[in-house]
């Protein structure tokens, strides 16, 4: 008996992926997450993608059966990263890969995870179709931050938040400003953050200041317990660069989104303008900032 020939569209095999080579960025100092990352690994590899685990993050979790790459490898070699953790391991990573254009999906093992915003439990069924090219792209303003001491540049860095200038001692710090090269304020207070609209939901906020949308193009410039009422909270335009020179105080520190430190000295001057390169976030179909805000706020709640 002569059978039908066999249709070979019965069976579809899923959609080949998007992105061929992933690699895995994992907050490794938190318990359990050496299984997460595992479990997130042996799914990619079944969605048909190339697996490399950050070396930092494979060393630290023992996982060392899969190929790994120092995190500049995964920028030039890797189509897209995908970060396990909190907003912290979202802001080391994407300072690193910003520069290489790769797309970032976070996921989130964190308590907040305003960037880290696919919950854990839900990334099987909503990464596998982001894989396939169905997600909403969401680029975001970083800052060009330098340090400059008597003429010469003694730290130069890109921010995803925020620069923050304050003390680590008693007594307030006095901080002469200028935007797009114009005298603003001199100001005395315990401090100041300089924000991008990502980081307009961190220290910003708890600051006083206003939460902006990813999308406007400028910063949120927020005194910390200013000496004078008056200064209040100003969103300035991106382009514009922020000049802080320090004038006075004792112990005075800038802060790099809260990761990396530089002790400052009297006359030394802080420049923070913005970056060429944008960090790439990837979100579901459907993804609204709105909703973030909502759900990570509780927004509503008791209505």
């Amino acid at each position: 008996m002569n059978l039908p020939p066999a249709d070979s569209n019965r069976y579809p095999s899923a959609p080949p992926v998007k992105f061929r080579h992933v690699a895995i960025v994992g907050k490794y100092q938190a318990l359990g997450t050496r299984a997460a990352l595992d479990e997130i690994a042996h799914f990619l590899l079944a969605q048909g993608c190339d697996v490399s685990l950050e070396l930092d993050t494979a060393l630290n979790t023992g996982l060392t059966s899969y190929q790994t790459l120092p995190i500049e490898q995964v920028g030039t070699e890797c189509d897209l990263a995908v970060v396990v953790g909190g907003d912290g391991t979202m802001l080391g990573a994407g300072r690193h890969l910003a520069r290489f254009g790769v797309p970032v999906v976070g996921i989130n093992q964190g308590r907040l995870g305003f960037m880290t915003d696919i919950p854990f439990e839900d990334y099987p069924s909503t990464l596998a179709d982001m894989l396939r090219g169905n997600h909403e792209e969401d680029p975001r303003l970083l800052m060009q931050a330098s340090v400059w001491r008597d003429g010469v540049c003694v730290f130069d860095g890109i921010a995803i938040n925020d620069v923050v200038v304050n003390r680590a001692s008693s007594g307030m710090i006095d901080l002469k400003i200028d935007v797009g090269g114009h005298f603003v304020a001199r100001q005395r207070a315990d401090g100041l953050i300089i924000s991008t609209p990502t980081g307009s939901t961190a220290y910003a906020l708890s600051a006083g200041g206003p939460m902006l949308h990813p999308s406007i193009g400028g910063w949120v410039m927020v005194p910390i317990a200013p000496h004078t009422l008056s200064n209040r909270p100003i969103v300035l335009p991106s382009h514009d660069e922020i000049v802080v020179e320090v004038m006075g105080g004792r112990e005075v520190s800038a802060n790099f989104d809260m990761q990396t430190v530089t002790s400052l000295l009297h006359g030394d001057i802080i420049r923070v303008r913005q970056s060429a390169h944008r960090l790439r976030l990837l979100h579901p179909v459907g993804w609204s900032h709105f909703d973030t805000l909502r759900n990570k706020l509780h927004w509503n709640e008791g209505l």
